[in-house]
């Protein structure tokens, strides 16, 4: 008996793969980008103005007490006052054009993804600056003329750096407990304290006896690979915790370092490897907050997607901000 003679259905004009034309199934997920998580949120003290190019954030001074000598008459005790002027930075824009061809042959819903991923990166870029506004406030100085109010403070910790975890873990520990006390020492409330630190120094801590054993009154565990706090710090691991040196516009790459306003956020920042810092320390002036726009063009057979933001972020009080470096 012969044998049959299929019916060359999934045969590019009956040659070439006996599946070329058979269905392809969508399997209903679409592999993005990892959301890159904004960590700095509560981190720096929020102004929004509704217009203008500017804020103004005053600063005053501590009075003074003193003994009253009888009959004297009391005249009240001056104080000193400055301010700090936070500048808003250019329009900081994120965007992507979506071809209506392309969108049509395409099988699944790309505008979701894509609205998320440009309002995302403006989320990310805004942590950096955040980040970098909190390293210049640790290397400023006092920003009111009183000996209660001191300057920015760095650490620096050689051990850090160590290739035994057990040495870093522990250098770590007694940087961020300086760190604690140098705040103490400023007055600087206890509550809202939190250090962002790379990552690499976070999972030896984590790896670290003291920080996780209960007999300690250790918090987190090594099995979760977290920490939770040291020296009353919250710890925050931050993977675009930035660590190279941004003091020139020069090298301006990517957005690191702010172009436009009076006080962008190029800061060296070379070796550090956390930051310290209480709610005060650092500004946010929002003059248009984080936005996702769309507009279909008709000229280009296409839709524009647009996010974006009008801030800018400056130093408010340097003695609530600590930097540490491994060298």
């Amino acid at each position: 008996m012969a044998n049959a003679s299929p019916v060359s259905v999934g045969r590019v004009n009956a040659a070439g793969s006996e599946d070329a034309l058979f269905l392809k199934v969508f399997a209903g997920e679409v592999l993005t980008s990892f959301e890159r998580a904004s960590v700095t949120a509560g981190a720096e003290s929020v102004r929004t103005i509704s217009n203008g190019k500017s804020a103004t954030f005053p600063v005053m001074g501590r009075v003074a007490a003193s003994y009253h000598t009888p009959g004297a008459e009391i005249v009240g005790e001056d104080v000193n006052h400055n301010e700090k002027v936070i500048t808003v930075n250019d329009l900081l824009v994120s965007s992507v054009f979506l071809s209506n061809i392309e969108e049509a042959k395409n099988h699944w819903d790309v505008r979701s993804a894509y609205s998320q991923e440009i309002g995302r990166a403006l989320a990310f870029q805004k942590d950096k600056h955040i980040l970098q506004t909190i390293g210049q406030a640790s290397l400023a100085s006092a920003n009111v003329g009183d000996s209660g109010y001191a300057a920015g403070t760095t650490l620096t910790d050689s051990n850090i750096a160590s290739a035994t975890d057990a040495t870093a873990a522990n250098a770590m520990i007694d940087a961020l407990f300086d760190a604690a006390k140098a705040l103490d020492d400023n007055f600087v409330p206890k509550e809202g304290r939190k250090c962002f630190l790379r990552t690499e120094e976070y999972y030896k801590l984590a790896n670290g006896t003291n920080v996780v054993n209960v007999d300690f009154s250790g918090q987190g565990s090594i099995a979760d690979g977290k920490v939770i706090k040291v020296a009353g710090i919250e710890l925050i691991p931050t993977p675009h915790f930035i660590s190279s040196d941004l003091s020139s516009a020069t090298n301006v790459d990517g957005g690191s370092a702010t172009q436009g306003g009076s006080n962008p956020q190029q800061v060296n920042l070379a070796n550090y490897v956390a930051l310290v810092c209480h709610p005060s320390a650092a500004g946010t002036v929002k003059l248009m907050d984080l936005a996702v726009e769309s507009e279909y063009d008709i000229r280009r057979q296409g839709t524009l997607m647009v996010a974006k933001y009008a801030m800018g972020h400056g130093v408010l009080r340097p003695e609530s901000a600590v930097g540490i470096k491994e060298a």
